[in-house]
């Protein structure tokens, strides 16, 4: 088919364009801007306030998925949505798209802003003509969604917290590739309204919980002051998560609302679709994480993104040595010389010692991915090219990768803390990071001209000889 998302930058937008890419369709990737999309994806710049430029770039496609929220405008963003969702219905209907696919929100009779706007959405997508599928669920659990970050930042930074009511309030989350299953299959369901969550039925309490068990972090006290508001407590969480207040806000004053599954039959009817449960989820939201960050390491930008602390950097490489740092790469392990900063390192391996990490230099046999190399595993290797992970750090999840390019080499590492000592432990070293990535950098580019270096006049001392 082909296919367009409205909301394609969106977390859940550009996960369901490389979801149905993958299952063979074309996708054109609607947003406000043209920004990077999935490969294979066409990016169309539209506002989808404008009807005329909404229709014509829906023209051709034979379903329209809807992403599109506006809490991040703030204040009067029920009437925005409300607009918007009226002026695509129309636009659908006269472009000829034959259904429309929205993620709308559980909960009956909502009285937050934002659970209230997400069902007059779907009411005004429906009143443009076109025969429209709402899919009607909670939280989304995957990296990036502002919800299971608010959730991963408090519960990671907070090993004691008070919380207000609304963490006792029953909520049904569902996993994102369950999520995307759902959103594929109803690309031929019949349409209607059909409520989806997952397998558990939980509330905040209980989740803060269940990812706690998750990281292996120690249990966390939560002491419940009735009080204390869901207003007033959107602020305490202003101070302890980096997500988008606006957002934030809205998601916050929809928590006293009871948002599960009320009748799920007519969902368990249409899609063949087996939900994880909520532990199951948030690992699998982790570890969808860490194949992200292994995948686009080089791509990262300086910085918190999503829980994960990324330093690029960038090195000229002097012409006709590209050669001798690709092969260089290939000599890793056994020697804190190799990395460059070796007192930083020797540092590293005493304070890990002190809290019971047992990292130990080691060289494989053969450079391949899931070799172990000193305290990393191989993640990703390939010509002028090495992504490594770490391996029992207590403090986190770490990556460190080399790309050989035309005329530079780039250095990029990462860093998932892990908990409150995660977080002391980068945020303590922050200062020095900077110095010690670019030394290593450095000390990458120059390593394989000092090694030749030092080979040859091994050489020409064996021959005086």
């Amino acid at each position: 088919m082909i296919i367009a998302i409205a909301g394609a930058s969106g977390f859940v937008g550009r996960a369901l364009a490389a979801h149905l890419l993958e299952g063979g369709h074309d996708v054109v990737a609607l947003s406000r801007s043209v920004t990077p999309a999935p490969a294979g994806a066409r990016p169309v710049a539209v506002d989808v306030g404008d009807e005329a430029a909404t229709a014509s770039a829906l023209a051709g496609a034979d379903v329209a998925y809807y992403l599109v929220h506006s809490m991040a405008a703030g204040s009067g963003f029920r009437e925005v949505d409300l607009r918007l969702a009226k002026a695509f219905g129309r636009a659908a209907a006269r472009a000829g798209v034959g259904r429309i696919v929205y993620v709308g929100a559980l909960g009956n009779a909502p009285s937050s802003e934002h659970l209230a706007s997400r069902h007059e959405v779907g009411a005004a997508l429906a009143a443009g003509g076109v025969a429209v599928v709402e899919l009607r669920a909670a939280v989304v659990f995957g990296s990036g969604s502002i919800s299971f970050e608010m959730l991963r930042y408090l519960t990671e930074r907070l090993p004691t917290m008070v919380c207000p009511r609304w963490v006792r309030t029953r909520i049904q989350p569902i996993a994102l590739v369950d999520l995307l299953a759902y959103l594929e299959q109803s690309l031929e369901v019949a349409p209607g309204v059909y409520e989806i969550g997952g397998a558990d039925v939980t509330t905040y309490r209980e989740m803060i919980a269940a990812y706690a068990r998750v990281r292996r972090l120690r249990p966390r006290r939560i002491l419940d002051i009735p009080w204390l508001t869901p207003h007033l407590s959107s602020y305490w969480v202003d101070l302890v998560t980096p997500v988008d207040r606006s957002v934030s806000h809205a998601l916050i004053e929809s928590l006293v609302t009871e948002v599960v599954v009320v009748d799920p039959e007519p969902a368990r009817r249409a899609f063949s679709v087996a939900p994880m449960g909520v532990e199951h989820a948030l690992a699998g939201a982790l570890d969808d994480q860490d194949e992200e960050v292994t995948r686009s390491l080089f791509a990262r930008r300086d910085g918190l993104v999503d829980g994960v602390y990324s330093v690029v950097v960038d090195v000229a490489v002097p012409a006709g040595s590209r050669g001798l740092l690709v092969g260089d790469l290939e000599s890793i392990g056994g020697r804190l010389g190799w990395y460059g900063a070796a007192p930083g390192w020797i540092a590293r391996l005493v304070l890990g010692r002190l809290v019971g990490e047992d990292l130990r230099r080691r060289r494989p046999p053969e450079l391949v991915p899931g070799a172990l190399v000193d305290w990393w595993r191989v993640a990703r290797v390939g010509p002028g090219e090495l992504v490594l992970r770490s391996v029992g750090w207590f403090p986190g999840d770490a990556w460190l990768g080399y790309r050989v390019g035309d005329g530079a080499l780039r250095q990029a590492a990462a860093f998932r803390p892990r908990g409150i000592p995660g977080f002391l432990y980068w945020k303590l070293l922050a200062p020095a990071h900077r110095v010690v990535f670019d030394r290593m950098a450095r000390h990458r580019v120059l390593r394989p001209a000092r090694s030749s270096s030092d080979d040859r006049r091994r050489q020409d001392v064996k021959r005086r000889k």
